[in-house]
């Protein structure tokens, strides 16, 4: 694949991604970016159902590592980590791009949210960010990138988003966190805030096509930003260039954040 025009080089760098679920995925925007910009791959999928599709993203970016993992069982995760540590012995960057609520509590208010449903979202979406960081902190002995995926509906409510706003709010938060405990060992840790994308896993918002439909007029830019759009800014804040820059919410939404 050709160097991307623009973007700082990866060249030499490893990097985990996690959160690609089709050819369609965030993940797989920021994972094309990642390799066009010099970077060597290890990416994983949920299941055996899954694999498939991410296969063909894997081949695509000529992943070296392709390994299951559902981010509940640590096994899983140890597995993974174990498997980056024996092929490359360190660990660059990590990309976070997971994201999950059961439909009857996605589609309810706030109010409403159970327990259960609100914990498995929690686990799933911000401390799965936590185990991971863990993880990968030990590898990179001289500092590192850590990017996860966060949206608007953590610092507004956005109608339909429901649950995960405060989901989102946390993850931010966290980010933050992390940011200033692993600062000393040179590892950054920022989120990325796409605007509406008609991915998978966004699908299952209610009324989603509304809440594209109004991005798109809303939007200084008038259009939806794309997954590659989002993947160069990735690979911009993995690149060295960007070594100053940890902490903090990248919007890549065509300028929609900025609208009141």
């Amino acid at each position: 694949m050709s160097m991307l025009p623009g973007l700082l080089p990866l060249d030499g760098k490893v990097g985990l991604i996690v959160g690609v679920a089709n050819d369609q995925s965030i993940a797989t925007g920021c994972a094309r970016a990642f390799r066009a910009a010099g970077a060597r791959l290890a990416l994983t999928y949920l299941n055996d159902r899954a694999k498939p599709h991410v296969e063909t993203v894997a081949t695509e970016v000529d992943a070296e590592i392709l390994a299951p993992l559902d981010v509940t069982r640590d096994a899983a995760l140890d597995d993974v980590f174990a498997q980056i540590a024996a092929t490359w012995g360190r660990l660059d960057f990590l990309l976070h791009s997971i994201a999950f609520c059961p439909m009857s509590d996605l589609h309810s208010r706030v109010v409403d949210c159970s327990r259960a449903g609100f914990s498995e979202a929690m686990d799933v979406s911000v401390h799965s960010l936590i185990r991971m960081t863990n993880r990968a902190e030990p590898l990179m002995r001289d500092g590192g990138t850590i990017l996860t995926v966060s949206y608007y509906g953590a610092e507004k409510v956005v109608g339909h988003y429901n649950i995960m706003g405060p989901v989102k709010a946390a993850l931010e938060a966290t980010v933050r966190s992390l940011a200033v405990e692993l600062g000393p060992k040179a590892i950054r840790v920022n989120a990325l805030s796409p605007g509406p994308l008609r991915t998978r896993a966004a699908s299952g918002i209610g009324h989603f096509d509304d809440l594209i439909e109004s991005a798109k007029g809303r939007s200084p830019e008038r259009r939806l930003v794309t997954i590659e759009e989002v993947g160069h800014m990735a690979a911009a804040l993995a690149a060295d260039g960007a070594r100053g820059v940890t902490g903090t919410v990248t919007f890549i939404d065509g300028g929609l954040h900025a609208v009141a």
